[in-house]
């Protein structure tokens, strides 16, 4: 029997796949079952060494097998295929193994990941419990490749600083649901968190604010503490290599113009210092839009290109998200250097000259071989020009105001990932009770993400719908302070978003995924520690009664 498309329930409900998420392309099952053991041997053909390294590091540590290339029992063979896209992936079980087949060592890596999920929550934790035993594994065979290329998470770590242990965390449970594109928010009012060695006083004087307010931003509630840390040039080098052998790739964010209050406390000549005394700046306290903006200079532009040369060493993917969102004009409009600048590049309005000043690095950094990508405000003012005032045809765009900006820059030939925040904005509150801990935005259940859809109606069908990379969720943390709360707000909902960028339309259920999800994988998050919010609602711990949040009624508009 065949489980294609056309059948997704019945693939999960056979015993080759009861729980798996994502939902994968085709189940084809068969008589028997394979149980692998202390004996199993795992051998790697060549380009799948990485893999096999993941497998004896994770698989190993959770069951206590060494895992050696020869063994009396069963044999766990990775191999690669040159006929399949590069993250395919075929995994067949028989009586002699299992087969872990990818176009690619991603595809490999995400086949090892279905094996993992197969074998049971017992293989998602970091040692062996004395006398549990992996799941059995029923013959068969599973194909299935995304839907997506971008399968994105970004996670602001400016606002609250997650240390180094706790992002390693995130790419581990980004890679157990197969997302491979880790946005990180590195710099923003509240604090700048890469070390530059050019620039030291970026982190040791915009590293660290004095203290916090608690809740929105009409909350009478202070933290005193002083709030911050960053993350050495090192620290940067080891994330990166993490994920990169585990097939994810960190796409760092440096804002600009705007939301730059933390370098400018640090730097105080980087902002518009004839229309306000910078020198008196600290790092930012508060919540919201700081009017605090860097300054159109020859001078900035200098200063952040050296910034960026020190960026590019440390992240070598092709994307370089510059932020670009919401930039008060204010300062500008009562600077005279600001003013004279339009004038001199013959500029209509502050919205020019923002484009003009992303233009600059849109252009820096493709002469590097690199491409930009900003939030969706880098269309305004001119961005979609094609007389040469435009951005480069290789600028991409994240689409969070809604889908428009995301769906014109498609039109225009260039990349996309949508990310509207009325959908996929993981810091949004997921019910309406009043048990759920500060609430943020719209109602985001978990069926409401599963729902989402990244590609527009209005694209498909048109030379435009390619250009829609893929998608990502984001998680702001203004008051997401921990670990665990980011964990509350990400989960399960990420997992409903993995399976949205990975999974084909006609292969999502919800009342199939749901089911997956009571059957297997809240067990997997147990066993991974994950403090997710239950489907009854949140825990006692999760709660935070008396802090004010800022809710938002009714159903989010699709813009």
């Amino acid at each position: 029997m065949t489980m294609d498309s056309s059948s997704l329930s019945g693939a999960s409900e056979t015993p080759l796949s009861p729980s798996l998420i994502p939902a994968p392309v085709a189940v084809h099952p068969a008589g028997g079952v394979l149980r692998l053991d202390a004996d199993t041997a795992l051998t790697a053909a060549p380009g799948t060494e990485g893999v096999a390294r993941w497998l004896r590091t994770t698989l190993g540590a959770a069951t206590g097998w060494p895992l050696l290339p020869d063994g009396p029992g069963a044999v766990v063979r990775l191999e690669l295929d040159g006929q399949l896209a590069a993250e395919a992936h075929r995994l067949t079980v028989d009586e002699s193994g299992v087969r872990l087949v990818g176009g690619s060592a991603a595809g490999v890596f995400w086949a090892a990941q279905t094996l993992r999920q197969l074998l049971g929550p017992v293989a998602h934790r970091r040692a062996p419990l004395p006398g549990a035993q992996t799941d059995p594994l029923p013959y068969g065979s599973i194909e299935d490749a995304p839907r997506f290329g971008w399968r994105g998470f970004m996670l602001d770590v400016s606002r609250h600083f997650m240390p180094k242990d706790g992002v390693l965390r995130y790419i581990d449970l980004l890679a157990a649901h197969k997302l491979n594109v880790l946005h990180l928010h590195l710099t923003d009012d509240q604090g700048w968190r890469v070390e530059i060695k050019r620039y030291p006083r970026l982190t040791e004087v915009g590293g660290w604010r004095p203290g916090t307010r608690v809740g929105h931003r009409a909350s009478e509630l202070w933290d005193e503490r002083r709030h911050g840390g960053c993350y050495t040039q090192d620290d940067i080098r080891e994330i990166v290599a993490y994920a990169a052998e585990r097939h994810i790739t960190v796409v760092p964010e440096i804002e600009v113009p705007g939301h730059s209050q933390a370098a400018i406390a640090a730097y105080p000549e980087l902002g518009n210092t004839d229309a306000v005394d910078t020198g008196a700046l600290d790092v930012w306290t508060d919540w919201g839009i700081s009017a605090n903006v860097l300054a159109p200079t020859d001078e900035v532009l200098h200063f952040y290109e050296n910034v960026l040369t020190e960026i590019l060493e440390l992240f070598p993917g092709e994307f370089v998200h510059l932020g670009g969102d919401e930039c008060p004009k204010e300062q500008w409009q009562a600077s005279q250097t600001a003013k004279q600048r339009i004038v001199d590049l013959e500029l209509a309005d502050e919205e020019e000259l923002q484009a003009w000043f992303i233009r600059h690095f849109d252009r820096w950094l493709a002469e590097r071989g690199r491409r930009l990508i900003g939030w969706d405000e880098i269309l305004s003012g001119g961005g979609l020009a094609t007389d040469g005032r435009g951005l480069g045809p290789r600028a991409a765009v994240t689409s969070w105001r809604g889908y428009a900006g995301g769906v014109a820059a498609a039109r225009s030939g260039r990349d996309v990932v949508m990310c509207p925040e009325q959908h996929v904005y993981l810091d949004h509150r997921q019910a309406a009770g009043e048990d759920e801990p500060v609430p943020i935005g719209f109602v985001r259940t978990l069926r409401d993400v599963y729902e989402f859809e990244p590609l527009p109606p209005e694209l498909v069908g048109t030379d435009a719908e390619g250009r829609v990379l893929g998608a990502q969720a984001n998680l702001w943390t203004e008051v997401a302070e921990s670990r665990q709360r980011v964990d509350y707000q990400a989960f399960p909902r990420l997992a409903a978003f993995a399976e949205v960028v990975w999974s084909g339309r006609e292969h999502r259920s919800w009342p199939d995924f749901e089911g997956r999800m009571e059957r297997g994988h809240y067990a997997r998050l147990d066993a991974m520690g994950v403090d997710y919010r239950p489907p009854g609602g949140p825990r006692p711990w999760q709660q935070r009664p008396g802090v004010l949040g800022r809710p938002i009624d009714g159903v989010p508009p699709i813009v």
